[in-house]
């Protein structure tokens, strides 16, 4: 069945969202010329209304900058005029149709999208589309990058700048990965596509000639001996974080992030978060995950900062406070993690009454006083109560020894759907 495009509705209340390419109108689907060619306005980047022909007797609106704080007003100060967002190939991938769906309802909207960049990279580069990992760096930090560098692997990023692609370079450089191919794919779909294949070494001994801004980066990681390639799965080195020793060691991190179950999309409560490292492992599990670290010290919070960066989560959001009150205004988390907070009065409770039904909520402790305390929680509310001791090899003058690290009490509790107990 054809997709219901505002031109037929008489209130004119649906937005019709069109994917353009750099092929411009001749690229376009029938339905697509229809909606531009019936429409009262069309908003959209100017680069993009550049490529309309005359034909189409609309008002053309360019978006302002900020675009996305304006959207709501702009839209609605037309509102009863058949409207059309014009964007650059699929509008719901990394585009304003999913700005717009998420701010209006996707019942407001109807998309017809045009091939992406992506798809039209892959198909120069020979890659399955399925196996290929992406990631935008277009209006958001190069450091995202770092989440994706591991040996062997090969990924797309979208740039937003012409020197998104020498940061790129510099941090491939500086992780131990000169050696890495890299492949510009410029105006993609366009009469002047190019294509530069060179490595991150040669780029910078030989500097390329400027690229087009929002061209494509192909990348094949190869890493040079002994450089370091994180893995996604829980239980980071501690070498990995810049600490001053306050930070979750990497087999109790692990069992940690195994009992707060990282799902997509949701958002976890780091309280104490000291170096950040439990944070920082959730939102590197998946892209769309989501962490607040909230951390008193200021030297602390500095680490926090430079650990997410270095690690490929630059949009940790970090709190500066102390819990209970600075978890006061923070949205509602799906998990719930508390290390250093343990036995500050009122933490525990505020952490509980925050999560809603179906919430987990994971404590450590390492004292007799916070092991205590963790049992009383364990007694009033359920949950599982474990004792995790670790121990290391080690010399002992010419030998060889174990020594004991300091056992680690563990509360794990998903707090019940049925109803909503009184955790006091």
């Amino acid at each position: 069945m054809a997709l219901p495009l505002p031109p037929d509705d008489p209130g004119g209340s649906r937005i019709v969202v069109v994917g353009i390419g750099l092929d411009g109108w001749q690229g376009l689907s029938p339905a697509a010329r229809h909606a531009l060619v019936e429409a009262d306005v069309v908003f959209g980047g100017q680069r993009q209304l550049d490529l309309l022909p005359r034909s189409v007797p609309a008002d053309r609106l360019a978006w302002p900058a900020p675009m996305v704080p304006a959207l709501p007003g702009l839209l609605n100060e037309h509102e009863g005029k058949r409207r059309v967002v014009l964007a650059s190939g699929d509008p719901m991938f990394f585009g304003v149709g999913a700005t717009l769906a998420r701010l209006l309802g996707p019942e407001a909207i109807a998309v017809l999208p045009q091939v992406s960049s992506v798809s039209l990279a892959c198909a120069r580069l020979g890659w399955p589309l399925e196996d290929t990992e992406v990631v935008s760096v277009v209006g958001r930090p190069v450091a995202g990058v770092h989440r994706i560098v591991q040996d062997g692997h090969r990924a797309l990023v979208l740039l937003g700048t012409a020197a998104d692609a020498d940061a790129i370079v510099g941090l491939l450089r500086d992780r131990g990965f000169g050696n890495s191919v890299l492949t510009v794919l410029s105006q993609l779909g366009g009469a002047a596509e190019a294509t530069l294949r060179t490595t991150a070494d040669a780029w910078m001994a030989e500097p390329a000639e400027p690229i087009d801004p929002l061209s494509v980066l192909a990348i094949e990681f190869r890493a040079a001996y002994g450089a370091p390639s994180w893995s996604r799965l829980a239980g980071l080195p501690d070498s990995a974080f810049q600490q001053d020793g306050q930070l979750t060691k990497y087999e109790i991190r692990a069992l940690t992030l195994a009992a707060l179950a990282p799902l997509p999309g949701q958002l976890l409560w780091d309280v104490g978060a000291g170096s950040g490292s439990v944070g920082i492992e959730w939102m590197r599990s998946h892209p769309a995950c989501r962490a607040i670290a909230v951390e008193p010290r200021p030297d602390r919070l500095r680490l926090i900062a430079a650990n997410a960066s270095a690690l490929g989560v630059p949009g940790l959001r970090i709190v500066a406070g102390s819990a209970p009150e600075a978890l006061g205004d923070l949205p509602v988390p799906d998990a719930v993690f508390v290390g250093g907070a343990v036995s500050v009065d009122g933490v525990l409770d505020a952490c509980w009454d925050a999560l809603p039904p179906g919430g987990r909520l994971v404590a450590n402790g390492v004292t007799v006083e916070t092991e205590v305390m963790l049992a009383q929680w364990h007694r009033r509310v359920g949950g599982t109560l474990t004792r995790i001791a670790v121990q290391r090899a080690g010399p002992v003058g010419s030998f060889t020894g174990w020594r004991a690290a300091m056992p680690v009490t563990q509360w794990n509790c998903v707090k019940p759907r049925t109803s909503e107990q009184d955790a006091t």
